[in-house]
């Protein structure tokens, strides 16, 4: 079974893809989780890397190949913005939302960022991410209709959140046995 996990940050795709790919034994792949290790090892912020990323494609491409190369494999979560995109397997796909405010908040603590930093940081970010993923793969990460599911983490508390969806993934199950 492949499930794709995405949104946009501090949705908390990382916390469900997390649960999900232990509570039912798959494999764990972030590609948000591959660029943050770039940046470290770049010695730069995830703002910049973002920014470079603007002019150097070999970056998200990389990325983007481990992300496929994976989704091949099968038996896997995997979670990022594009990872629905990439699947060519029958797949789960999931869309985890949150307001604004509640994702700036999420931000600020988890990054130890003030939330007029994290404010920032989140928007410049998404708004590089929006640009390149439309320059680089004509894909509008705004366009939802790829998604299976769609849930506001907003509304629920993280449990709450992840029960529901193991009880998707449970009742979905069925439809993906047998295939990867």
């Amino acid at each position: 079974m492949i499930i794709a996990i995405g949104g946009l940050h501090g949705t908390g795709k990382s916390t469900c893809a997390k649960a999900l790919a232990k509570k039912f034994n798959l494999k764990y792949v972030s590609a948000g989780e591959m660029f943050r290790k770039i940046a470290y090892e770049k010695g730069v912020s995830i703002e910049e890397l973002s920014r470079l990323s603007e002019v150097d494609k070999s970056i998200d491409l990389a990325i983007d190949e481990e992300v496929k190369k994976t989704a091949e494999e099968g038996d896997v979560v995997l979670e990022g913005q594009l990872t629905p995109w990439f699947i060519k397997n029958k797949a789960l796909k999931i869309y985890v939302a949150a307001s604004k405010k509640e994702r700036i908040l999420r931000i600020s603590k988890r990054d130890c960022l003030t939330l007029e930093e994290a404010e920032k940081e989140t928007l410049n970010r998404e708004a590089s991410e929006r640009k390149r993923y439309k320059e680089y793969y004509g894909i509008n990460i705004e366009d939802l209709s790829i998604y299976d599911l769609i849930i506001d983490t907003g509304l629920f508390s993280k449990d709450e959140t992840i029960k529901i969806l193991e009880k998707i993934v449970k009742f979905a199950k069925s439809y993906f046995k047998g295939d990867n």
